[in-house]
């Protein structure tokens, strides 16, 4: 098993930059709005609506 690809591309980089969002920039990211503080129905174990794993929110 070859871990390694002998003909793969190289791209060369001179730097990288990282840095932190901005309050408005996370605003304009954001998708949805957590209001219930629920987490998993413990009957189905699937996530409750509007809660902190609710798939319509976090996909």
């Amino acid at each position: 098993m070859a871990f390694r690809r002998e003909n793969a591309p190289k791209s060369n980089f001179s730097s990288i930059i990282i840095s932190l969002a901005s309050p408005e920039k996370i605003l304009e990211m954001s998708y949805g709005e957590v209001t219930k503080p629920e987490t998993v129905n413990y009957r189905t174990y699937k996530p409750e609506r509007d809660g902190l794993f609710c798939e319509r929110i976090f996909g």
